[in-house]
């Protein structure tokens, strides 16, 4: 029996989930700012629902971008923290890959167009597709400006990128969603799958998405 323990706090969402054999428990909330207050209380009221300690863990997924800097930031320290204190390893899933997954498990929806807004007139987005179950990227992950965003088929639309940008929607000639920020309960199918085929890392190697090469800030006056 494979025992999952999966976070996410990339975005506004801040979400715990566990899977222990069959069954799928979860916590989910919208606070932005607030992640480093919300992840570690969820995390232990999934342990005790189910009744087990970190130390029956086979392995610890995160949510490892594309989203926010410092949320990607907070994701990542959290499961280095847990990982290198269970002695588990580390499984890390897409936040686009999985607003895709949950749409395929919500609405059957075979092709999906996954978009987060990546603010300063971006989005972060990627296509996918379903085999046997599970999202599978189409082409790479990629930060374009809206007008740059296009669609290898008619799709539903996913994230707060189409928020953000609503005419991408018509534009592309997608369908739109109610799913708009990522949940770590849709990690868990894509992760069981990495993890049984060895698709995990340490704790210490542990790398976080961007997307972002550099992030652009606004020079302060009088300053070079």
């Amino acid at each position: 029996m494979t025992v999952l323990l999966a976070l996410d706090t990339a975005t506004e969402a801040c979400s715990a989930a566990l899977l222990k054999g069959d069954e799928v428990l979860g916590r989910f909330e919208v606070c932005p700012q607030q992640h480093t207050q919300k992840i570690l209380p969820m995390i232990d009221s999934l342990l005790a629902q189910a009744g087990i300690g970190l130390k029956d863990v086979d392995a610890l997924v995160v949510g490892r971008g594309p989203g926010s800097f410092t949320g990607v930031r907070i994701g990542i320290g959290i499961v280095q923290g847990l990982a290198f204190s269970a002695g588990k390893p580390v499984v890390t899933v897409s936040n686009l890959a999985a607003m895709a997954q949950q749409a395929l498990m919500q609405t059957g929806q075979q092709k999906v167009l996954a978009a987060i807004d990546a603010r300063m007139g971006e989005v972060y987005v990627g296509a996918f597709e379903a085999k046997d179950g599970l999202m599978q990227l189409v082409g790479e992950e990629a930060v374009l400006a809206p007008q740059e965003v296009t669609s290898p088929w008619p799709a539903l639309a996913v994230g707060t990128g189409f928020g953000a940008y609503p005419e991408l929607v018509a534009s592309l000639g997608l369908d739109a969603s109610d799913i708009t920020l990522p949940d770590a309960r849709f990690m868990l199918p894509l992760a069981q799958a990495a993890y049984n085929e060895g698709r995990y890392a340490d704790a210490l190697n542990v790398e976080p998405v961007y997307l972002r090469d550099k992030v652009t800030w606004k020079k302060l006056p009088g300053r070079e």
